[in-house]
């Protein structure tokens, strides 16, 4: 399993342009047949701050998900929106475990 972790600034008051931008790529990416888990969230304390989390069964599935029509058109529009930074990450996940003193 891969988890794409990213980040983005962008000024506070393109909120709703971000989230109108954002709403079809997340529908269409949770659709895909490797997501495993698709989420976008703006920081409670940081309101210029989105964050990124994405689950993928494997290399090949994320592979795929960066070739769709939904994929362009995010990145078309999130170019648009000139964000103050970006920051992606992918790592590859381990077997799932019990929390710790749980």
């Amino acid at each position: 399993m891969l988890a794409v972790l990213a980040e983005a600034r962008f000024d506070p008051a393109q909120t709703e342009q971000v989230r109108a931008a954002a709403r079809p790529m997340i529908e269409a990416s949770r659709a895909e047949p490797g997501c495993a888990g698709y989420d976008y969230a703006f920081d409670l304390l940081e309101p210029d701050l989105m964050r990124v989390r994405e689950l993928w069964r494997d290399e090949q599935a994320l592979k795929d998900h960066f070739a769709t029509p939904h994929m362009a058109t995010f990145l078309k529009a999130l170019r648009a929106l000139k964000p103050r930074s970006v920051t992606v990450k992918c790592y590859e996940l381990g077997p799932e475990r019990r929390m710790p003193d749980s």
